[in-house]
């Protein structure tokens, strides 16, 4: 394993385990403080967090993809987790912010927008690999 296969690892470790902490705030912190509907939105962004970062992880730990195809699917997906994820906490915290988020709405969908290309872009490089 590469070093910077062993940093896809541990960033995609770290990153779950603070998923896994924004959920249980999510879960817990948040009942009696946001209505129903900003709660299914926040686990909304804890979820597709948390599909990342399990793909992240599992490239990482693949020897076989050529580390090029990684880092590209690899950066693509942290900035969709930091777009998508990061402004659906925030919309979905909006009533209880100091601050007006709805501003930051057009965000998510480009945080979607990584993902599905991030997807894409993995697919098409998977499929033109030449068989050694």
């Amino acid at each position: 394993m590469t070093v910077f296969d062993k940093n896809m690892v541990a960033t995609a470790s770290f990153l779950a385990a603070i998923t896994i902490a924004i959920g249980a705030f999510g879960a817990h912190g948040l009942k009696q403080i946001v209505d129903a509907s900003a709660l299914n939105t926040f686990e909304t962004g804890v979820r597709y967090q948390m599909y990342h970062c399990l793909a992240i992880l599992v490239l990482g730990l693949a020897p076989s993809i050529p580390i090029k195809i990684k880092k590209t699917v690899f950066w693509l997906f942290i900035i969709g987790i930091l777009f998508f994820s990061g402004s659906i906490y925030l919309l979905s915290l909006n009533e209880i912010l100091p601050f007006n988020s709805a501003k930051i709405g057009f965000i998510t969908p480009i945080g979607g927008l990584l993902f599905i290309i991030g997807w894409f872009w993995f697919a098409y490089k998977m499929l033109s690999l030449k068989k050694r």
